[in-house]
């Protein structure tokens, strides 16, 4: 997957078209109201491949709360897609942009739903697909959501070239809870569809999706059930990599602002490049970020 590519002219024709432009709500945006078998990784490998197009693909994993707090994000994320896409393309972060979108809920009161992933893609159908993932708006009580599910699928439901290789794909979970301990050996199973001999361990799982992917999470502070507790326990885990973002509405440009880093610019250079307001969210939002080069000859090689 992942021919084509995205244009500025080709989304704000989408946008108009499919109504994104006069949605009120995040429900005149996320209109499926069946999960689609489809985008559920049960059985399933998701690839990102060279090609003549793009011979230096890199796979991008997008993983968005869909729990019922979470509807001011997902409205934004397809709103603002474009101000995504479009400045990942204009200041060239990466090359040949792969997104795949993860949407996650919480497994206790999901199920099979509590995931769902798109195809990595390159144009207008980033976008298509999104709009397609069901806003399941379910979540619990037990203070953490199914990100960890995001890693396993990276993990171990994926096939990307650059990562054969040798370079990292990126993986940028957000939402306003913790993360689930463990992963049952039953969650796997019913999720994915595969036999594993033990429950895994959260630390265990980051440390193998970590030898291929870049992990980030954004916590989003603004609304929602998120506390400052919640820093601490995504720090314990993932370090800098855990950033918390106050504004909602920027966390488009601080998507592609942790992008920047990886590639390099300092943080003074990355927040320059913004104007106003949205300048002061990405710099305070990047305030700890520290970005360690991964390979022997300390060089950072994500892309």
């Amino acid at each position: 997957m992942g021919s084509g590519a995205w244009t500025d002219s080709t989304w704000s024709s989408y946008r108009t078209d499919s109504g994104i432009s006069r949605a009120h709500s995040v429900r005149d945006i996320y209109t499926t109201s069946r999960t689609k078998e489809e985008y559920l990784p049960k059985g399933v490998i998701r690839e990102s491949c060279d090609s003549d197009e793009h011979p230096n693909s890199t796979p991008i994993i997008l993983g968005l709360d869909v729990t019922g707090s979470m509807g001011h994000l997902l409205h934004i994320m397809a709103d603002k897609l474009g101000v995504t896409m479009g400045e990942i393309y204009n200041r060239a972060v990466v090359t040949d942009p792969q997104i795949c979108f993860a949407a996650i809920d919480d497994y206790i009161t999901s199920d099979n739903e509590c995931l769902q992933v798109t195809q990595f893609e390159s144009d207008i159908r980033i976008a298509e697909q999104m709009k397609e993932l069901k806003f399941i708006e379910r979540g619990g009580g037990n203070n953490w959501e199914s990100y960890p599910l995001v890693w396993y699928f990276a993990a171990r439901h994926t096939s990307c070239d650059a990562i054969k290789k040798g370079r990292k794909g990126i993986i940028i979970t957000m939402g306003d809870d913790g993360y689930q301990p463990m992963i049952s050996r039953a969650e796997v199973k019913e999720v994915f569809g595969d036999n594993i001999e033990n429950d895994i361990n959260i630390q265990e799982l980051i440390s193998e999706v970590n030898r291929n992917w870049e992990v980030f999470h954004l916590n989003i502070a603004e609304g929602g059930s998120y506390s400052r507790k919640l820093d601490t326990i995504w720090d314990e885990l993932i370090g800098s990599h855990a950033i918390t973002v106050d504004d909602v509405t920027r966390i488009p440009e601080v998507i592609v602002s942790i992008l920047q880093a990886l590639r390099g610019d300092s943080l003074d250079k990355i927040a320059q490049s913004w104007d106003g307001s949205t300048a002061v969210v990405v710099k305070d939002a990047l305030k700890n970020l520290q970005i360690t080069p991964v390979n022997e000859n300390n060089d950072i090689v994500v892309f």
